[in-house]
Formats: C-alpha cells, sequence, structure tokens
C-alpha cells in the first residue's frame, strides 16, 4: 500500500482511540529514531511508551527471535509443555529478583498481568478488598480499571469490581486505611501517568511495614518503571522495599507483546488447586516474546544500562532545566530515564508537544495529568542525541511562548 492507502486503512478500518492520532506512516525503525513516510525522521524520545528500551532493531534481539522462530511458535496452552524460551526467561528474572520473588506467571500484556496479580492476592489471602492510589495508572481491564486512579477513565465503566478503597500516594496519614479487610495494596514504586510523581523519603517503607503488620499482600506495579527505566534494574531497589508480587510488561519482551507477575512459589501455588487451572492464558509467555526478552535482559545487564540510566537522567535534567527556562515550565521531575516537564497548564503542554514533533522529536503528555509532558527514551540512546533533543525542545518552547 502506499502511504496514503495506509494511512486511510487506518483512519477507516483499526478502531481509534483519540479523535486526533498522531498518524505518522511509519517505514522503518532503527537505533532511536523512527523513519517515515516522505523521508521524515523522528528521535523518539517515548520508546514505544517504554517498551523499546534497547531502541528499535537490536541485532541481539532479532537474533533470538529468528533462532526461536526456527525451533518453534505457539505448541501448548501456557503453563502445559516446557518451554526452553520460557524456562530460561523466568530463571535469569529469579536470578536478578530477592528471593521471594521466583516463581513467575507469564502473560501478554501489562494489564492482563495487573489482573493476574488482583486474582492471585484475593486468592492468597481469602479477603476480597483492594487498596489503590490516587493518580496511579494500571491498565485498562475491569480489574485494572477499578484500581486506576483517575474517576475519568473509572466512571463510563461503573459498575467495576468493588471492594476498592484508593489512598492518596505519598499520604502517610492514609496509610492507616490498609487493615485486616484487605487483600493487596497495588502502587507504582514511581507514578509514570500522574505525572512522573517520585515517593516520599521513607513511605514506600512504611506501606511495607504497614502491609506486612496486617498480612495485605504489597503489588508493586513495574510495567513502565521496570528494566533500568529509574536507574535501577527495578524501581523498588531505590527504596529498598521489596513486594510481594511484581508486576511487570513493556521492556520485558524485548519489543514483543509480554508481561509477568512474579510471587514466591508459595503464594503462586495458590493459583493451581481449589480449582486447578485458577488462572489460565493461551498465548501468555509466547516463546518468541520469551526468547526476545531473554536476550534483551541480558544486554541491559551486560551493558550496566540501569547504571547508564541513572547518569544520563541526571545529566539530561540538567540541560532542560537550563534550557527550559519559562514561566510557563513549573517543575522537572525525573527517575532516571523517566522525566516529567510539568507546564502551567495543558493547553501549553499540548502546544509544545505538537512544536517538538514539527522539530522531528516524538514524545507526548502524560495520561492522568495532561499539564505533564513525559520522555522515556531509549535506555541506549547517545548523551549528543540527548543534547540535540534538548536544543530542539528549547527552540519548540521558545515557538510556543512566542505563539
Amino acid at each position: 500500500m502506499t502511504p496514503g492507502e495506509q494511512l486511510a486503512a487506518f483512519l477507516r478500518n483499526v478502531a481509534q482511540t483519540s479523535d486526533s492520532p498522531l498518524g505518522l506512516v511509519v517505514e522503518r525503525a532503527s537505533g532511536c529514531t523512527i523513519h517515515a513516510a516522505g523521508g521524515r525522521e523522528y528521535l523518539d524520545l517515548l520508546a514505544g511508551i517504554g517498551v523499546c528500551a534497547l531502541g528499535h532493531g537490536n541485532a541481539r534481539v532479532l537474533e533470538a527471535i529468528r533462532v526461536q522462530a526456527e525451533k518453534h511458535l505457539h505448541v501448548m496452552v501456557y503453563g502445559e509443555l516446557v518451554q526452553e524460551a520460557q524456562a530460561a526467561l523466568a530463571r535469569k528474572l529469579a536470578s536478578v529478583l530477592p528471593a521471594t520473588l521466583d516463581n513467575v506467571y507469564f502473560t501478554n500484556s501489562g494489564t492482563e498481568a495487573v489482573e493476574g496479580a488482583l486474582k492471585l492476592a484475593r486468592k492468597a489471602t481469602g479477603r476480597t478488598w483492594l487498596v489503590s492510589c490516587s493518580g496511579g495508572f494500571h491498565g485498562d481491564t475491569m480489574g485494572s480499571v477499578s484500581v486506576g486512579g483517575n474517576p475519568v477513565y473509572r466512571t463510563p465503566f461503573e459498575p467495576l469490581v468493588g471492594d476498592v478503597a484508593q489512598i492518596d500516594f505519598n499520604d502517610f496519614d492514609g496509610l492507616a486505611v490498609i487493615d485486616e479487610r484487605h487483600a493487596a495494596v497495588i502502587v507504582e514504586p514511581v507514578q509514570a501517568e500522574a505525572g512522573v510523581i517520585l515517593p516520599k523519603p521513607g513511605w514506600l517503607a512504611a506501606l511495607r511495614a504497614r502491609c506486612s503488620e496486617h498480612g495485605v499482600l504489597l503489588i508493586f506495579d513495574e510495567v513502565l518503571t521496570g528494566f533500568g527505566r529509574t536507574g535501577s534494574l527495578f524501581a523498588f531497589e531505590r527504596e529498598g522495599v521489596v513486594p510481594d508480587v511484581l508486576v511487570l510488561a513493556k521492556a520485558l519482551g524485548g519489543g514483543l507483546p509480554l508481561g509477568a507477575f512474579i510471587a514466591s512459589r508459595s503464594v503462586m501455588r495458590t493459583l493451581s488447586h481449589d480449582p486447578p487451572l485458577a488462572h489460565v492464558t493461551t498465548f501468555g509467555g509466547h516463546p518468541l516474546s520469551c526468547a526476545a526478552g531473554l536476550a534483551s535482559l541480558e544486554v541491559m545487564l551486560e551493558e550496566k544500562l540501569a547504571d547508564r540510566a541513572a547518569r544520563l537522567g541526571e545529566w539530561f535534567t540538567d540541560r532542560l532545566r537550563q534550557r527550559l527556562r519559562s514561566p510557563a515550565v513549573r517543575e522537572i521531575r525525573h527517575a532516571g530515564l523517566l522525566i516529567g516537564i510539568e507546564f502551567d497548564a495543558a493547553s501549553r503542554a499540548a502546544a509544545f508537544t505538537q512544536a517538538c514533533r514539527s522539530e522531528g522529536l516524538l514524545l507526548g503528555w502524560t495520561l492522568h495529568d495532561d499539564r505533564v509532558v513525559r520522555l522515556a527514551p531509549p535506555l541506549v540512546i547517545h548523551e549528543a542525541e540527548l543534547d540535540d533533543a534538548s536544543l530542539r525542545m528549547e527552540r519548540a518552547l521558545s515557538r510556543t511562548a512566542a505563539g
């Protein structure tokens, strides 16, 4: 199809999720660049919303996909046949996580992993109530929306899964809500869609202590923050707080669809009896995705990309603070290479994003705070590319202010 035919088919036959999709016709992607129809190039500062941690077209990942594709694709519903790619990735994940997170249940996506984690918590504790945080985002299926922190995305689909209480992220007093009624608390250790909100010192530790005191499972949603994004392999390492259940996706699959929820064997075993097959999936842990994910994780560890993200995040944020000096920019926050630029108004953030696109930069605002522009570039991005990006953003801000 020609680029025009592709766009027409996209608008007519692909279900739309907004009234104004970006509509870029992608020809190919390589490194940190997306090549669009007409020869236009965009520096990708979103990495597919955190998916492409190694950039586009990493040679090790592509080779792993090729090798696995020649062996086999789907062979059986999840959890029945031994597949090397699944077993190897699960073993590797267990090796880099605390000893209490040694049992992996693979899914297709982050929201499916959240659903599995919520079911696991209810099954393991025998309780029904859940606790989540205002501003939190955990996906778009029914259970995930039920624990989401923005009423805008909950209200149209009510009634949702019941027995959910919400507390404010970073509110120490709010932790008193958590008691023996609750099966689990689900929280992002860094809130991404809320505008890159970092936890106050000690808050996650206090949350951990409260959950332990009342036998409540603590679920950390690291769908976006995992795999080096925040400057440590997992964001919970920044605070030294270990969850009972860890939810992963996005960068987990090396660019292919893959999610997981991880717990101890003793907790996870509750899904295998009363009844057996209490949680099943057909395509979860697809061998292609697991092979790609293993190759991606190996590259991350060998090249110490988490450390690199910590160093580059500090450097890039300093550059942005120097070059985006304007009354319109209220604050620039970051955790590693997860960066939020908060504007004084949503209209200003939207105009800035559009101006950046004209400068050949791909970025966007956060779902739960449209005043905040989020950056999540590939962890392999070069310093020179980030420096160039900051100059383009400076020009975009100047045009936005002038307009």
